[in-house]
């Protein structure tokens, strides 16, 4: 039997970087659902359709094909066999991530895959949705926040620190909407489930967090 571990939280609470070192502190398999909705935003980005049009989206699923793969230990996702790890992370990506995972026919085609790697893995899995819907049963389940202040300072220092330019009140501003969008959802809207542990990030730094999430893992294994 695997064993699943669901971290669920809102944009910025640290997610990926929190599963990612306790997959590895665990030796379980890290799998980054946000990085495949990512890459499914810059398809239809490339495609030019338009989001708006939910009818548009869901004509053109059939030509995407998300795939991840560990090479060197990390995880790689691939579009229509393309690595696009480098260009998931943009602001643009993000949000247009977060406008189309709410369209049903997107949603399911993902959670497809994903609960297919949980079914035979050991894994770690963060999104917005995973204890709710995509791994309800998980033995442990976590929901992950921090302050939209907090989210929008590390995402503000993240982005000096890569070279780039960036607005304080315009990433919080961000922060605040993707919030709303994800939680306002008609499709598997974020919320925390019922029996998700609760772990606000806000005054902890990772080593906490992430310890933290051992500690509860190490006690349900």
């Amino acid at each position: 039997m695997s064993f699943q571990i669901a971290i669920d939280g809102p944009a910025g609470a640290g997610k990926s970087t929190v599963a990612k070192r306790v997959a590895a502190a665990l030796g379980f398999i890290y799998v980054d659902t946000g990085a495949m909705y990512r890459a499914m935003g810059l398809y239809f980005l490339d495609r030019g359709v338009d989001t708006d049009d939910e009818e548009s989206v869901n004509a053109s699923l059939d030509g995407a094909e998300v795939t991840l793969d560990i090479i060197d230990g990390n995880q790689v996702v691939f579009l229509n066999g393309q690595d696009v790890n480098g260009r998931i992370r943009t602001e643009e990506a993000g949000m247009m991530a977060s406008k189309t995972s709410a369209y049903a026919k997107n949603r399911q085609k993902l959670v497809d895959t994903q609960q297919k790697i949980a079914a035979t893995q050991n894994v770690v899995m963060d999104g917005r949705d995973i204890g709710t819907v995509v791994l309800p049963d998980a033995p442990l389940k976590i929901y992950l926040t921090a302050s939209v202040q907090t989210r929008a300072d590390r995402r503000y220092k993240e982005l000096i620190a890569k070279g780039q330019e960036a607005d304080l009140a315009a990433i919080a501003r961000d922060i605040e909407q993707r919030d709303y969008q994800d939680m306002h959802r008609e499709n598997s809207p974020l919320r925390r489930a019922d029996d998700a542990i609760l772990v606000d990030s806000s005054d902890m730094d990772i080593d906490e967090v992430v310890n933290t999430i051992v500690t509860y893992a190490k006690e349900k294994m």
